[in-house]
Order: structure tokens, then sequence, then C-alpha cells
């Protein structure tokens, strides 16, 4: 009895370690030509210089960063204290599914029709999930690099918020 349930755990972590790399570790960026904004989702500061080098790069003319006033992004704050097409908003509630429903608010509002949106490589997947239950209009995904070691946390917080957005259906 014991073998069966000992085969049966490590198939699952196994499973789970497999989905874990493709889901949210190898995870690939969308391609990205021109979009009326580009997006940063709060949470990493690795994300911003994604954003501001594909305004920088020309795809949008808009810079979103959610939560730009947040006083642990002194970049951030700069940016949205000096540039006039800057927005910086923020999200309620604060997570991914409040920034996906204050985007599509701002898109509504602002005739955009596509939208880059940067978040976390791990992050991408229940983005695009969040984002395309709120946004009807074209979107990219775009992913900012993070340190190695918080790929294990990352991965295991992602998971559980993953199966959150799953049961909680609609924006």
């Amino acid at each position: 009895m014991r073998l069966p349930l000992l085969t049966l755990g490590l198939t699952v972590i196994v499973a789970l370690a497999v989905a874990s790399v493709f889901l949210f570790i190898l995870y690939d960026d969308d391609a990205v030509t021109t979009a009326d904004a580009v997006v940063v989702l709060a949470g990493s500061r690795f994300r911003l210089p994604v954003g501001l080098e594909l305004v920088e790069r020309g795809v949008a003319p808009v810079l979103v960063i959610s939560d730009g006033l947040d006083p642990r992004s002194p970049l951030a704050n700069r940016l949205c204290r000096n540039r006039a097409q800057v927005l910086c908003p923020k999200p309620d509630p604060y997570s991914t599914r409040g920034e996906a429903r204050l985007v599509s608010r701002l898109a509504d509002e602002r005739g955009w029709d596509s939208i880059v949106v940067v978040s976390s490589r791990f992050h991408l997947f229940r983005s695009r999930i969040l984002f395309e239950r709120c946004y009807n209009g074209r979107l990219a995904f775009v992913g900012a690099p993070i340190q190695w070691w918080r790929w294990p946390g990352a991965v295991a917080s992602e998971w559980a918020k993953l199966g959150a957005a799953t049961v909680r259906r609609g924006c």
C-alpha cells in the first residue's frame, strides 16, 4: 500500500514541476508591434525598465504604471510626477484582477484597441487569463526578469493564485 501512494505522490510532484517549467519559467513573450498603451503591473522593480524600453522603442505613446506612486519605487514616482503621457492609477482591489479591471476601464475611456502588458515572466500566464476576461481589445504580454532565488516562492505562490483565478470566474 505504501509503494503505490509513494509512486502517486512522486508522479504528482514531477507533473507539477514539469507544468511549472512550461507555465511560469519558459512562458514566451508575445510578438509586440504597436499598441495604444504599455501597462506595467505592480509587484517587481524589474518590470518598469522593460515597460520604459518598449515605450522608448515606439511600441506605444502611453505608459501606464500600476500604483506608480508607491514610495518603494523612486523611478516610478519620478515618471508619474514628470511626464504627461504617464498614467499612474492605483488598482482597487490591489491585485492582478484589479489591474485588469482598471486597465479595461482606462481603455474604454481612452478608446484604446491594443495594450502591451509587462509583468514578471512567472506571472504572464495568469495575467493573460485575467486580462482576457476583462478586456476585449488586442493584448500582448512581455515578461520581465526576476532573481533566480525567487523562482521557487514565486512559482508556489503563482500556483495558489492560479487556482483562485480558476475558481473565481468573470472579470
